[in-house]
C-alpha cells in the first residue's frame, strides 16, 4: 500500500515518524530515531522509509523544534538545517507542511482522551476559553490555542515563548540565575527549564554550596539522584526546575487568559511521576499576587508522551492546509 502522508515530530534529540493512508486514519509504523545518528533530516527520513518498507508518500507534515519563518529551517538545539522546497523535491512530495513542533502539539490538544492526561491542581476547564501549552524537553516549547468567535476549531499559536527572560522570585533563585547569567548572558526560561537547564541548575547549586557533589552530565542523572538516591542537591535542583516551570506556565496562562487549561508537554515532566504533584510547580503557578484566585481554578494537565500527540497535530496541519 502506498501511504498518502508522512508525519514527523522533529525534536532536538529524537525524530518521531509515522504514516497515514488517509486523513483521520490511524498512524502506522510509528518509530523514534535519534537525531544524532543521521547527518541530515533527509537521511533520517530515508532510513525510516527503508525500515518500514514503504514507498515515498505523496504528502508530508513535519512539526519541528524551531521557528519556521521561511524556506530555510535551521534547528536551534540541533545541527540539522534544510530548505523546505529542496526537501519537498528530494522526497518527491506533492505537498509539504512544516510547522513548529509545539504548534503541531497544540493542534492535537482537543483530540486527547482523558486517559492520556493527568490533572495537577485546579478545577474544571472553561469551554471556549484559550488553552495554554508549555513543555520542557531538549528545549522549552510554548504554544496554545485560541477560539475566535464563530471559529469551528481552535487557532494554534506559533511563537518562541521558551526564550522569554526568566525572573527570580527568591534570593536563592537570584543567586542561581546570576551564575547562569555569567555563562549565557541572557537567561531565558529555556536556560533553566529544559534537560540541559536542569543540569545547569544542579551545577549552580554545587557552586553555591562550595562542595563537590557529584559530576553530572545529563538531566536523567539529576532526576535519578533526586528521586532514587534522595540526594539533597539534586532534589533542590529538581524543585527549582519545577518552580521555574510553574512561574512560566502561570505567566502564559495570564497572558492568554487560558481558563481552558494549561497542558504540560515534552518528555521531562511525565518522568517525574507523582513527585511532581508535591513539587513547587503548582504553588508557583498560582503565585501571582492579586490574580492568585484566578489561577487557582485553572487546571493543568500532564500529557502522556507515549500517545505521540504531535504526530496527530501534524496530520491536522495537513488537513487545514488542504482545506484553505
Amino acid at each position: 500500500m502506498t501511504p498518502l502522508r508522512l508525519l514527523a515530530d522533529i525534536g532536538g534529540t529524537n525524530i518521531r515518524l509515522a504514516w497515514q493512508d488517509q486523513p483521520d486514519g490511524p498512524l502506522h509504523d510509528t518509530r523514534v530515531l535519534p537525531c544524532a545518528q543521521f547527518p541530515t533530516v533527509d537521511a533520517a527520513i530515508a532510513a525510516y522509509l527503508a525500515e518500514v518498507n514503504i514507498r515515498p508518500p505523496r504528502e508530508a507534515a513535519f512539526g519541528i523544534a524551531n521557528p519556521v519563518t521561511g524556506d530555510e529551517v535551521r534547528m536551534t538545539n540541533h545541527s540539522w538545517c534544510f530548505s523546505q522546497s529542496a526537501l519537498k523535491a528530494s522526497l518527491g512530495l506533492q505537498r509539504l507542511v512544516v510547522i513548529n513542533d509545539f504548534t503541531a502539539l497544540a493542534l492535537a490538544l482537543p483530540t486527547l482522551a482523558p486517559a492520556q492526561l493527568r490533572q495537577v491542581g485546579g478545577g474544571a476547564a472553561v469551554a471556549g476559553s484559550a488553552i495554554a501549552l508549555v513543555g520542557p524537553g531538549t528545549g522549552l516549547g510554548v504554544s496554545g490555542l485560541v477560539f475566535p468567535p464563530g471559529a469551528s476549531h481552535g487557532v494554534p499559536l506559533s511563537g518562541e515563548g521558551g526564550h522569554v527572560t526568566l525572573a527570580a522570585q527568591t534570593q536563592r533563585e537570584f543567586d542561581v540565575l546570576a551564575i547562569l547569567q555569567e555563562r549565557y548572558g541572557h537567561v531565558s526560561a529555556e536556560r533553566a527549564v529544559c534537560g540541559a537547564g536542569l543540569v545547569d541548575l544542579y551545577h549552580a547549586l554545587r557552586r553555591l554550596a562550595q562542595r563537590g557533589g557529584k559530576e553530572i552530565s545529563s538531566a536523567a542523572q539529576v532526576t535519578d539522584l533526586a528521586l532514587q538516591s534522595n540526594d539533597a542537591l539534586a532534589l533542590e535542583a529538581l524543585d527549582l526546575f519545577c518552580g521555574f516551570l510553574g512561574s512560566v506556565a502561570g505567566n502564559l496562562a495570564l497572558t492568554l487568559g487560558a481558563r481552558g487549561g494549561v497542558y504540560l508537554g515534552g518528555g521531562m515532566v511525565p518522568r517525574l511521576g507523582t513527585w511532581f504533584d508535591q513539587s513547587s510547580f503548582r504553588a508557583r503557578f498560582e503565585s501571582k499576587g492579586r490574580f492568585q484566585s484566578y489561577l487557582a481554578g485553572i487546571p493543568c494537565w500532564i500529557i502522556d508522551p507515549t500517545a505521540t500527540p504531535a504526530l496527530h497535530g501534524a496530520a491536522r496541519a495537513l488537513d487545514i492546509a488542504g482545506s484553505e
